[in-house]
């Protein structure tokens, strides 16, 4: 288990074939786009074709928002996850790519389990192992299982934690290399190549923040990673005061006429937030935000969890890889 996720498999077997697949080769190979690298206009394009096209393959099942607000204990739990993720990117000095990784394994793991038994015990157990994972798989080196859980209020043995992210990679068909809203970051800046390099910089930094803030904002779920990035784009370039409706109608020409719509949506609700969205988004009519000192000064007792009093048959009835999105994924590409 401590050499997983070096390299992720590129998915050809009949059960994902058609969906995440580019005549099987690896996903490092239209992952790698950066602003900078000297890419075409057609090679841009040929980017944006492909991350459109696979980016339903990474959502959460159909209904996750709605189970969300039906479990008001899980709405929160899942609030507090993401907190302790954002936390742990500053204290670990990880990547947003692993954070952003990370909720998304979350919420499509949760997704696929509309059980009653969650605790927050198993929240905070799963939380784990998805920070775990996502470091594995995109950090140079990963970080202990025993430094990712500091600030917790449990402590989890490697034993249970391995048989958690074993858990977790099966459920979520080992497909980990995901599609998330940073995923388009760098691409829709690069689109806007007509300004300076330091306007381009700084609102890259303020996307890259907007969207951070929003992670925790589960409804912004029922939009597509794109038109969530999109709109973060749009409220960025407002905060700089520069233009944005040419931008915008160039960056999503490759949009169907719903997803524009949903832009539109999905901006008149960053917007209601204001400037910093972790103060004004409230789950179950709290605030959820941290206060910005560290928990860490603050001594607390931590419970012992031991892998006999993990009950992981919870998610027995999880199948792997499964669901609509896979699904829906090979329909369209068979069209």
């Amino acid at each position: 288990m401590e050499s997983l996720l070096c390299d992720e498999v590129w998915l050809s077997s009949p059960e994902t074939d058609g969906c995440c697949d580019d005549h099987h080769e690896p996903p490092q190979k239209w992952r790698s786009f950066e602003i900078g690298d000297g890419c075409s206009k057609e090679e841009r394009y040929e980017t944006n074709v492909m991350y459109l096209e696979k980016e339903s393959c990474y959502l959460p099942e159909p209904g996750y928002v709605d189970y969300l607000l039906s479990n008001n204990d899980l709405m929160q739990s899942r609030s507090r996850a993401i907190q302790w993720f954002i936390k742990s990117r500053s204290r670990l000095n990880l990547s947003f790519v692993t954070v952003f990784n990370a909720v998304n394994y979350l919420d499509r793991f949760i997704s696929m389990n509309h059980c009653q038994g969650w605790r927050y015990l198993m929240v905070e157990l799963l939380s784990v192992a998805c920070l775990a994972v996502a470091s594995k798989f995109t950090e140079t080196s990963a970080p202990s299982l025993l430094k990712i859980q500091e600030d917790l209020d449990y402590c989890f043995q490697p034993n249970t934690i391995k048989r958690m992210e074993l858990t977790l990679l099966q459920a979520l068909g080992w497909r980990l290399d995901c599609i998330t809203t940073y995923s388009f970051v760098d691409l829709l800046i690069s689109n806007l190549d007509s300004m300076d390099s330091h306007v381009l910089d700084e609102l890259s930094t303020r996307v890259t923040k907007v969207l951070f803030g929003y992670m925790i904002d589960f409804q912004l779920l029922k939009y597509r990673p794109s038109v969530v990035a999109v709109s973060a784009l749009w409220c960025s370039l407002e905060g700089l005061m520069l233009p944005s409706h040419a931008h915008l109608a160039h960056i999503t020409k490759l949009f169907k006429h719903d997803q524009k719509d949903d832009v539109v949506k999905c901006h008149t609700t960053m917007k209601s937030r204001g400037e910093d969205p972790l103060c004004n988004i409230r789950v179950c009519g709290r605030p959820c935000y941290w206060p910005s000192s560290p928990v860490t000064v603050l001594l607390r007792e931590r419970i012992d969890i031991y892998d006999c009093q993990v009950d992981l048959s919870m998610f027995k009835n999880i199948v792997p890889a499964a669901g609509s999105n896979l699904e829906s994924c090979k329909k369209r590409r068979k069209k």
